[in-house]
């Protein structure tokens, strides 16, 4: 891979930020003596550390790859090429850590490209995400949107790909900076390349990357968490946007997957809020001794099932469930921003996407966001898509969110 000028620079700074994890790694120790001049900056925010593989993809070899998955092809028209790329951000504590993400440009000889922001769904596994694994849907997801011509980026959030540290699962604040962080970045690699990315980001994401297009929308727009980019649609599919009602549901094992889903809750919000003194308190003999080590981001999904219980009134005790069920304290101040992430107004068009035989996250949820939209004056509509479970609906629904983002710029979007 021949690197610009650019890449190489960050190529060189890579080896020190991963050891030491923080930007301070880019810093030489106090009282140092050094030519003045002869440090490179700290990197910030959005910064690229790194551009790790870059692969050109033949359009045949997408069709092929969405063809196997049930994906519809027919917008595929350009080979593309992907880039596993590093960049800094900030994780839950604000911290300062490096995150990976999958960048995919079209070969379309547009040289300044509309721009997706792809989010994922739940992932307990480092190994799952785009970036780095050749069968993830959502990298089947990425190249479907740049094969028709848009530019994309697909961050592996915090804690995932080939990032530092733990997956901060849900936590407003690392989401939208992993996302928005991710955008700068794709901006340097296009300007690498000679391009440029438009202004206006089209935002979609499936389950839990639902309400993080949301919170990201509502970022570029009301926030202005970035000083270039703004939304230009917004386009969620099966999130769950009452996450009060849907932990509660998972409490209850009225969802499928209900003790996984409330396990991987439960240790993440542990570590960043506090939920439990001890593990005892939240979980039965014998799981309380080795839960919380099976969401390190080593473990595999298959390989976390297969060590505990599928219900959770078998992994959980009683007074924990209730605790869900009922929340209070920090529980409750937590939960409720992610109760709240459609309740504003887009100046831009949404459509909400949900399977209608989906029964992980049921479409209470789109019904919900539906609702606050509504009540703020969106320009908004709910769309049933036909698919009998959760992942179907994601692959059922990525041409609709494809047709939208086209006609998006009509009067009738």
């Amino acid at each position: 891979m021949n690197l610009s000028p650019c890449r190489k620079h960050a190529t060189a700074l890579l080896s020190g930020t991963i050891a030491l994890g923080t930007a301070a790694a880019l810093a030489a120790p106090a009282g140092a003596a050094e030519p003045a001049g002869s440090r490179p900056p700290p990197l910030r925010a959005g910064d690229v550390v790194a551009v790790e593989e870059e692969t050109r993809v033949p359009a045949s070899e997408v069709r092929e790859s969405l063809g196997r998955a049930r994906i519809d092809s027919s917008r595929v028209r350009y080979d593309v090429t992907r880039y596993r790329v590093l960049y800094r951000t900030t994780d839950d504590t604000g911290a300062p850590v490096t995150a990976s993400q999958l960048v995919v440009l079209p070969h379309n000889g547009t040289r300044t490209l509309p721009v997706v922001s792809w989010l994922h769904g739940t992932s307990v596994h480092k190994g799952e995400a785009a970036s780095v694994n050749p069968d993830s849907g959502d990298r089947r997801t990425a190249l479907f949107f740049a094969s028709a011509g848009k530019a994309v980026s697909a961050p592996d959030y915090v804690g995932l790909g080939k990032g530092e540290g733990l997956h901060p699962y849900g936590d407003p604040a690392a989401t939208v900076a992993a996302a928005v962080d991710a955008l700068r970045a794709a901006r340097t690699v296009a300007r690498d390349e000679g391009r440029d990315l438009r202004r206006a980001v089209d935002i979609s994401g499936f389950s839990q990357g639902g309400p993080a297009a949301m919170m990201v929308g509502r970022a570029l727009q009301e926030e202005r968490a970035d000083p270039y980019f703004r939304p230009g649609a917004l386009a969620p599919v099966g999130g769950p946007f009452e996450l009060s009602a849907f932990e509660a549901a998972a409490a209850n094992d009225a969802i499928d997957r209900s003790a996984i889903y409330l396990a991987y809750f439960t240790v993440a919000w542990n570590r960043m809020y506090g939920l439990y003194d001890s593990p005892a308190e939240a979980f039965r003999a014998p799981y309380d001794q080795t839960v919380e080590g099976l969401f390190d981001g080593l473990h595999t999904g298959p390989e976390i099932l297969r060590e505990l219980p599928a219900a959770s009134k078998d992994l959980f005790t009683e007074e924990f469930l209730d605790r869900v069920r009922e929340p209070g304290g920090v529980l409750k101040r937590k939960l409720h921003a992610l109760d709240h992430t459609c309740d504003w107004r887009p100046d831009v068009p949404v459509r909400i996407f949900h399977g209608t035989g989906d029964r992980d996250v049921t479409p209470e949820h789109a019904a919900y966001c539906d609702d606050q939209l509504a009540a703020n004056g969106a320009r908004h509509a709910r769309i049933e898509v036909p698919a009998p479970d959760h992942n179907t609906s994601v692959r059922k629904a990525l041409p609709l969110v494809a047709d939208f983002f086209d006609r998006r710029e009509s009067p009738a979007a």
